[in-house]
């Protein structure tokens, strides 16, 4: 390092509209209870200073943006000068885009990293074991003590913003480093304080069946049009381009969908395009096979499937493909994949096939081409227990950090329910409930945001 962070010329930098960009690269431990061991992830960091205040980079305050996952990279944002981004910049701060470890730029997990690395699965499994919110958290914590060095202790404080998965690691860093942040806001993330994942899919499954009925009101035909692209899938063994296999079950994961504004058209469409080819071509058309398999992350984010129940898990408690144990128990009919099943279950042909959402299956690692080389590491981690706690309540009780969070009451990601018992067990937390957005509402429209600096500030007291 050439003395301080913030004063290094050999940053690659650039400008977009509103703001100066400088990309950044830290070297942090694997493992914060063994930094001694020398083993490191190399993560990722996109710091934007307002344009024209670059000289002020070691006075202006940081606001550090979580994305929502997990497994998913910080998206590239273009410009500043709208969205969220310009709220924070509006609010006098420079802003800090962090590609989670093992994102992104951030030491990526895939199958190919794991092998170059490891020769068993024993040793993927410890490996991966340490990419949740605990050790992410204290990335970003390493991270704040090089760029704050030298700053009063007032000024080295970080304001959170964090979207779904990103409000669980704030949750997360005020129960750790809680002296360390000035303010946070969570976006549709208020996480369960929960020691496993069974609760979270019994009650997000219930909110899936009711965006099922909504949908299916607003598209009618799509019942006799999934029936018979269901049908097919259950008759022909059908390939995507990319190598995967396009199930029932599979096709049935186009409902992740329905959580995001827009959701109901882009699977409308899907839908649309793939009756028509059966009715016309009486097979699904490359065209069709390629946009359906590009909707689904999976393969391209693989931490996404593999460590997605672990973010839910306590010390001792394994996650044991809690979304498929509970659908199989309590919601196998509800989402039904065979089609002789669907037949017996149904009265009659308008009876609908539901689509799925927000979960994750073991058949997954056997339908999606990336994914099948990191079966035994996923099912390793599905056995694994020796996680750390990542919540501590009695630090939360006496939280003393603004914060101030929006609950979307429609959320089919993130109970609204369990998401409100967590408000109420952080002190002075401020809560929005609303229903006018779904999960992607900070993404959606700049007035989330707004909203909620105005709701931290006291501008709002009405609610």
């Amino acid at each position: 390092m050439q003395g301080h962070e913030l004063d290094r010329t050999d940053i690659e930098t650039y400008i977009i509209p509103g703001g100066t960009v400088y990309e950044r690269f830290f070297e942090c431990p694997l493992d914060y209870s063994q930094p001694q061991n020398g083993q490191t992830v190399r993560v990722f960091v996109r710091h934007i200073v307002p344009l024209g205040k670059e000289s002020q980079m070691r006075e202006l305050p940081f606001m550090l943006y979580l994305q929502g996952g997990p497994g998913f990279e910080c998206r590239f944002p273009g410009s500043v000068k709208g969205g969220w981004h310009c709220t924070a910049i509006t609010e006098g701060y420079q802003i800090l885009l962090i590609d989670q470890r093992g994102t992104g730029l951030s030491s990526p997990i895939n199958a190919d990293s794991l092998d170059a690395r490891f020769a068993s699965t024993a040793e993927k499994v410890e490996h991966v074991s340490h990419f949740r919110a605990d050790n992410i958290v204290r990335d970003c914590e390493h991270i704040r003590k090089i760029l704050c060095q030298d700053r009063a202790d007032k000024d080295s404080k970080l304001a959170l913003l964090g979207q779904s998965f990103g409000g669980f690691c704030i949750t997360t860093y005020l129960s750790l480093f809680p002296e360390s942040i000035s303010k946070a806001f969570i976006t549709g993330g208020i996480p369960p304080l929960v020691d496993g994942p069974d609760a979270v899919y019994q009650a997000t499954y219930d909110r899936m069946i009711s965006r099922n009925k909504q949908y299916y009101e607003k598209f009618p035909r799509d019942i006799a049009r999934v029936r018979s692209i269901m049908k097919h899938l259950n008759e022909v063994d059908v390939a995507l381009p990319d190598g995967g296999r396009l199930s029932p079950r599979r096709f049935q994961q186009l409902g992740i969908s329905f959580g995001f504004t827009g959701g109901f058209d882009s699977v409308h469409l899907l839908v649309f395009h793939a009756a028509n080819d059966l009715e016309t071509l009486g097979k699904l058309s490359t065209h069709t096979l390629s946009a359906i398999a590009s909707s689904q992350s999976f393969d391209s984010n693989p931490l996404y499937c593999i460590m997605h129940e672990a973010i839910y898990c306590q010390q001792g408690t394994p996650s044991m493909w809690s979304a498929h144990r509970v659908r199989e128990t309590r919601f196998a009919a509800e989402f039904e994949h065979s089609w002789d099943r669907i037949v017996a279950c149904g009265k009659d042909d308008s009876s609908p096939v539901y689509f799925t959402g927000e979960a994750v299956y073991p058949w997954m690692l056997d339908d999606y081409a990336e994914l099948r080389r990191l079966k035994d590491v996923a099912q390793g981690l599905a056995e694994y227990t020796n996680w750390g706690q990542l919540y501590d309540v009695d630090v939360l009780a006496k939280n003393t950090v603004p914060v101030a969070g929006v609950s979307y009451y429609n959320d089919m990601f993130v109970d609204f329910y369990l998401s409100e018992k967590t408000a109420h067990a952080i002190k002075g937390f401020r809560q929005w409930v609303t229903n006018e957005y779904h999960h992607n509402g900070l993404r959606a429209d700049s007035r989330v945001m707004t909203y909620l600096v105005s709701l931290l500030r006291g501008d709002i007291t009405d609610l």
